[in-house]
Formats: C-alpha cells, structure tokens, sequence
C-alpha cells in the first residue's frame, strides 16, 4: 500500500523516470507532473541505483516507512527491562519511576509503551474464563434485580445541577430474567427486591418463555442474595422441577448474561432520554422489552433479535 503523504503515486513514478530516461531534464519531468525538482531528483536517483530485481518488480519506487534505520540513542533491552520490571513491582508512573530507574520520564513513558504496559493496573490480573451456552432454549433462566430511583422530575443527572435533588422520593427495583441460550429477556418493577417480588417474577417469567417456544426450564442461575435462598423462591424451583445454581462470589461474570443485560436496560431505557417523572420512565419499560426481543440486533446472536433463535429451534427461521 502506498504512503499517503506522496505526492506520485507508483505509476506517476514509473512515468517521470521515463520522462528521464527519454531526455527530459529533471526540471522539465518535474514541471511535466507538478512536482518539485528535489522528488524528481529523489525518484530518479534511486531508480539509478537500484539492481535490476528492484527494477523489475518496481519496489525501489515504492515509499519507505517514515522511521530511521536505526536510533543509536535507544535504551537497549537490559535497561528497558529493568524499567518494565520496576513498574510491574510498583505500579508506578513514569514521574515515579523516574527517581528509580534515573530516567527521564518522557522515556520511561514510551519504554512502557512499546513494552504494553502504559497503563495503570488497577486491580490483579483478568482471570482465565470459558464462555459456556447451554443448548436448548429456556432450560438455563438466568435472573438478577437492579435498583433504580424514583423521581417526580428530572434530577441533577439531566441538568447536572446537584443541588436540585429528588429527595426521600424512594426507588423502584427491577427484577430481570433472561434465558441462557436465547437471550429472550423477561422483566419486571417491584417495591424491592424481596422472596416475593423475586417468586413472582420467576413464575412469570417461565410461563412467559414457554408461551415463545422454549422448553421447559431445567435450572436458574441467582447470585447469593437471602431472597434466592428463601423458601418461598425454593418452593418455585420445585414447582418449576429446575434445580438452583449459585454463582460463587464476587464472580458475577457467572451470571454474565443478565448482567450485561442490567448494564442494556439502564443505557438504552432508564438513561436513554430524560424522562419527566419516573413513572413514565416505568411505563415505557414493556415497549422496550417488545423491542429489545423482537427487533434489537444482539451481537452474540450474529445482529439477530433474541427471538431468532427460538424461532430457528422450531423451525420457523426464514
């Protein structure tokens, strides 16, 4: 691919050598393409210089990569060793390794860059995860709740004037269930995230997946809140003939599925525009559900909506 700083392109090279080559001064060649007579001089000069290989196959009228040969002034690879080495022991910027290493700190700074490791860590590595899909649709439920605050007008995060506060207004809690295998997503508002508001929308949520075509649910997937270990929530399992998995904890990328939902839901519905109450935020939540299954492209699902795939495990996919 050519540099696209040039001005000739590789044909536009070839021709001014001709032009050369066939008696035209360097001046006139460089007129002749609008150019200046110093990248005639440039062009044609190596074109002269090349063997008859590079000749052939053109590549010395090819542009070169703008960076030099070689940079005597680069640290070699033991001290930039021991810069990367001193910022995985300490976490340290480049203006504190500075009084370490005896560098300057515009150096350290593109030593660790070129090394992969300008940026901070924040926390201990990512650990090794294995993303799992469970086949048939409804058998995995998948159900976590997310709060959200009451408001009777819009709130300092529409104007972003914190003193003009909705206070002791309350919140509403959103308890969401999504299917593993589909990502067919069910939801529901409740005072609380409690044994009965958590109950009742499991219930729900599992007739309302049988209604779209999946099959009978075989587990549900909570985090370890007390409202998934009652007995009223143990009670709807064994109605339900699904037995419980409890995700281990501080691990919710166990739970991944509905927790990236929560993070969809809060983006493209409770923040999606400003709302003027609450209420009305609320009121709109059943048509985003509409959209989000029926028409909302999910990129796991190849940007088909989650309903796709019910249909393609009945054989109605067209």
């Amino acid at each position: 691919m050519e540099d696209g700083r040039c001005r000739l392109g590789l044909a536009a090279r070839l021709e001014l050598v001709r032009r050369i080559e066939n008696g035209q001064s360097l001046r006139a060649a460089a007129a002749a393409l609008n150019v200046a007579p110093a990248t005639a001089h440039r062009w044609w000069h190596r074109w002269k210089d090349a063997s008859e290989q590079q000749r052939q196959d053109r590549s010395c009228l090819r542009a070169r990569p703008p960076r030099p040969l070689s940079c005597p002034w680069q640290l070699d690879q033991a001290e930039e060793a021991r810069i990367v080495q001193a910022r995985r022991r300490t976490n340290y910027g480049p203006a504190r390794l500075q009084g370490i290493c005896r560098r300057h700190r515009s150096t350290i700074w593109k030593v660790l860059r070129r090394n992969g490791c300008s940026r901070l860590r924040r926390s201990e590595p990512r650990r090794s995860y294995r993303r799992y899909e469970w086949s048939q649709p409804g058998a995995l439920l998948h159900i976590d709740a997310k709060v959200l605050a009451r408001f009777d007008r819009p709130g300092h995060w529409a104007h972003g004037n914190r003193s003009d506060r909705n206070r002791g207004i309350g919140s509403v809690c959103v308890v969401s269930v999504v299917d593993d295998h589909t990502r067919l997503a069910y939801s529901e508002i409740h005072p609380k995230e409690d044994r009965f508001s958590t109950t009742r929308t499991l219930l729900r949520a599992a007739a309302w997946m049988r209604e779209q075509g999946c099959g009978p649910c075989e587990a549900v997937m909570s985090d370890n809140h007390k409202a998934y270990g009652s007995f009223r929530f143990q009670a709807a399992l064994e109605n339900l003939g699904a037995r419980h998995i409890l995700t281990p904890p501080y691990t919710p990328r166990w739970n991944g599925k509905v927790e990236r939902f929560q993070q969809t839901l809060e983006l493209e519905w409770a923040k999606s525009q400003i709302w003027p109450s609450s209420l009305a935020r609320d009121k709109a939540l059943r048509s985003f559900l509409r959209y989000y299954n029926r028409r909302r492209p999910h990129t796991s699902l190849g940007d088909r909506p989650p309903i796709s795939r019910v249909h393609e495990e009945r054989r109605q996919d067209s």
